[in-house]
């Protein structure tokens, strides 16, 4: 597999991004962005869940670039929401609304839940794919409690709300180090980096 020294992360999503080129060190492949490989075409998120949305990026973009791609699809789950947002997470509050709106959205609809009953996770689901059409996925989860207001301005997303109790801090409070330390996305990260090293063998 030593001719694959490309790797190419299948979002444009530029927090995602950052992030990923932290978790992503010492992997042997130089990572690529959709941009960077001239792709501009959308591989819609049309899965019912998150695993079926990971595993239909990365397939589809490798096929399309003929390079190894990896792909994700994370979401928040809120216990007391029977775990909504979910795979609707990125569009929970309008297709194209913001962060902020669909922080807002989320918060007003628990707003009458006690802090006892307001937990949830962020869960992260990666595909790593072949363009054979081969895929193996991992996925990471990080456990915590919805705030009753947005703290924070680092990360994205649900951050500003996704409450760690053990830290004392929203996830959007901690720099990006310490994010990459206990996130989902860097527990699924963990187990990618082994498929990916596995692979040049």
């Amino acid at each position: 597999m030593t001719e694959h020294k490309k790797l190419l992360l299948a979002t444009n999503n530029r927090g995602k991004l950052r992030e990923y080129a932290q978790l992503l060190k010492g992997v042997p492949f130089g990572l690529i962005t959709l941009a960077d490989a001239g792709i501009s075409i959308e591989v819609s998120e049309t899965g019912s869940t998150m695993l079926a949305n990971a595993v239909k990026k990365a397939t589809e973009y490798a096929q399309i670039s003929g390079l190894i791609t990896m792909a994700d699809d994370s979401g928040l789950e809120v216990d007391a929401l029977g775990g909504e947002p979910g795979v609707m997470s990125r569009r929970y509050a309008g297709e194209n609304s913001t962060d902020e709106e669909r922080n807002e959205f989320l918060l007003k609809k628990i707003r009458q839940v006690s802090w006892d009953k307001r937990t949830a996770r962020f869960r992260c689901i990666i595909a790593i794919s072949l363009p054979n059409g081969s895929v193996e996925t991992v996925d990471g989860i990080c456990e915590g409690v919805i705030a009753y207001e947005p703290k924070g301005y680092n990360g994205f997303g649900y951050d500003p709300i996704f409450y760690l109790s053990e830290l004392g801090k929203s996830m959007a409070e901690l720099t990006l180090e310490e994010k990459n330390r206990l996130s989902h996305r860097a527990r699924a990260a963990t187990k990618a980096k082994a498929i990916l090293e596995n692979l040049t063998e």
